[in-house]
């Protein structure tokens, strides 16, 4: 699963990728520094992991992990192809959702594309961008329902919606405000609208800002504007997670203490990014490896089975599951057996977030 980090240039995008991703981005202070996008595979936090880990002492623990992905900075006009437009926006199409970087600070050493700060006119111009980028989608796609209707009734729905869908966007809002409906879902699936991605706002503030972070006037400004998306938002100081993902255990616990925090933003970034797309983690555990397993929220047991190895899916009996609270509150395997909180799934069992399981199968 792909997250594209977007924003204008020079508001912390790529520094805040080089922090997720410690890939080493170039950074610097002129726009398009970011042209071709880099691309970092990175681990899920997962405190249950450490937890098991230690309880079975394996040889090797995985994190799940995601895919971000560091997009050229986007500037007025870019849906006409200006700047690097059309490359920007082919890029922002190939991924799942969007983490939108938005600049909340003052600094006159680096310069601001429009010269001052103003987080909702900022992102107004990169929302426009998809929205003039998607109501020509809309329009082709009108275009090729309406001659096709001649011929075939089944087109009049399609055109309802894609005309809803329209007008929408003509008032300057996205699509995903859009409550759709089962049928109108089916009519969407194929249309690849930038505006239908699932988003989040990171506002990246000072180190000043952090302590009336909840009271800073620009952070409620991206707040205000999310809420009408039913959005989320992410105050945190690019440079200070920067500074932080250069840090392991103990030094990076005690920065977070001295900045009052409980854990830091890009690992927020990161476990909310990974909720936004719908997926989950079940787990394995044993000596040879504690391992955290992606997938989509509401799949079966044997899809579940299939992630780990297409014949386990094939050949599934059933799944042995235990819960990760209920292995905690116990302490081994052994007591959860005793306490009979092991269970036997079957085919139609839905997988939930933190089961430990054990697939049995035919070879």
């Amino acid at each position: 699963m792909k997250i594209g980090i977007v924003g204008l240039p020079n508001v912390g995008k790529s520094t805040m990728f080089n922090a997720i991703t410690n890939a080493g981005a170039e950074c610097a202070n002129y726009p398009f520094c970011t042209i071709e996008p880099n691309v970092g595979m990175v681990a899920v936090p997962d405190e249950r992991l450490d937890e098991l880990a230690k309880m079975y002492n394996p040889e090797k623990v995985t994190h799940a992990v995601i895919e971000f992905v560091d997009i050229a900075g986007l500037v007025k006009g870019a849906s006409k192809g200006e700047g690097l437009g059309n490359k920007f926006l082919s890029h922002i199409r190939e991924v799942d959702s969007i983490a939108e970087v938005v600049r909340c600070f003052e600094d006159s050493n680096i310069v601001h594309v429009d010269g001052s700060i103003s987080p909702k006119r900022d992102i107004e111009t990169i929302n426009l961008e998809l929205i003039f980028a998607d109501i020509e989608t809309i329009d082709k796609r009108l275009e090729k329902a309406k001659k096709m209707l001649k011929a075939d009734k089944k087109y009049a729905f399609e055109i309802e919606v894609l005309e809803k869908v329209k007008k929408v966007l003509e008032e300057g809002k996205s699509a995903r405000t859009i409550d759709f409906t089962e049928e109108e879902q089916e009519v969407m699936k194929d249309t690849y609208l930038l505006t239908l991605k699932p988003i989040i706002y990171i506002a990246n503030i000072s180190e000043e800002q952090i302590a009336n972070v909840d009271t800073d006037k620009y952070v409620s400004e991206v707040k205000e504007y999310a809420e009408s998306e039913n959005a989320k938002v992410i105050p945190l100081c690019v440079k200070i997670e920067e500074e932080l993902s250069t840090l392991e255990g103990t030094d990076k616990k005690e920065m977070l203490e001295a900045l009052g925090l409980e854990e830091s933003g890009l690992d927020k970034v990161i476990k909310t990014s990974y909720d936004l797309l719908g997926l989950m983690s079940f787990l394995t555990a044993g000596e040879p490896e504690v391992r955290a397993w992606t997938i989509k929220k509401g799949t079966k047991a044997p899809e579940a089975a299939g992630k780990i190895h297409s014949d386990i899916q094939r050949g599934f009996i059933r799944a042995e599951i235990v819960s990760y609270d209920d292995l905690m509150k116990e302490g081994s395997m052994n007591a959860v057996r005793d306490k009979g909180l092991l269970r036997s799934e079957g085919k139609d069992y839905i997988m939930q977030d933190g089961d430990i399981v054990l697939f049995r199968f035919n070879v």
